[in-house]
């Protein structure tokens, strides 16, 4: 689980204090079209309490690192000030921890309040958005709380990173194969 951390603390500087995120205009637009699409446009039909999509947004001092599994396969990492990881569904590491994290989460969405706008979180926080048959719904917490076992959705937590690290495992692979240097993703990898 500390390699999982250093990956994400080692893609923003450890020293600033963010009172706004920079936001890339691609990081709004995946995210928002994840968040405001139906289910039934990506040929899901979930009953009214199923959960078919989960997002698990981490804010750091200068960016969100926000983390997608859906039911369709889907399986993503955003990062607000440019860049990310899509493309995952075919690998079968992503594809099997992005259907447990999806499964993990149908858990503690009850959880969750109903919402119709979707905020970032804050610095040192996580917010979770569960994607629901009838909307969707959030919860946010200190991530230190989460990571340390402290919160009732610790565990579901630990199964995004869980994620996270199948995500690094395929994004490493695909650098080392493109001769790519450097042991951090910085930029988009489709």
């Amino acid at each position: 689980m500390a390699s999982v951390f250093s990956f994400l603390s080692g893609l923003f500087s450890a020293g600033a204090v963010a009172k706004d995120y920079k936001v890339a205009e691609p990081y709004a637009g995946l995210r928002n079209m994840v968040l405001t699409t139906k289910p039934e446009a990506v040929g899901l039909k979930p009953n009214a309490a199923e959960v078919w999509g989960i997002l698990m947004e981490t804010g750091y001092p200068e960016a969100v690192v926000t983390l997608v599994a859906l039911a369709d396969g889907t399986v993503s990492i955003y990062f607000s000030n440019g860049g990310g990881i899509i493309g995952l569904a075919p690998h079968p590491g992503p594809q099997k921890a992005g259907k447990a994290f999806l499964s993990l989460a149908q858990q503690y969405s009850k959880l969750g309040t109903a919402i119709t706008n979707y905020p970032l979180p804050k610095p040192s926080y996580t917010r979770f958005y569960f994607l629901t048959g009838s909307g969707a719904t959030t919860v946010e917490t200190k991530e230190d709380d989460l990571g340390h076992g402290r919160h009732q959705l610790s565990p579901l937590f630990h199964k995004g990173h869980e994620l996270i690290s199948e995500i690094r495992v395929v994004d490493e692979k695909r650098r080392a194969e493109q001769g790519a240097p450097g042991d951090a993703p910085k930029a988009a990898r489709p």
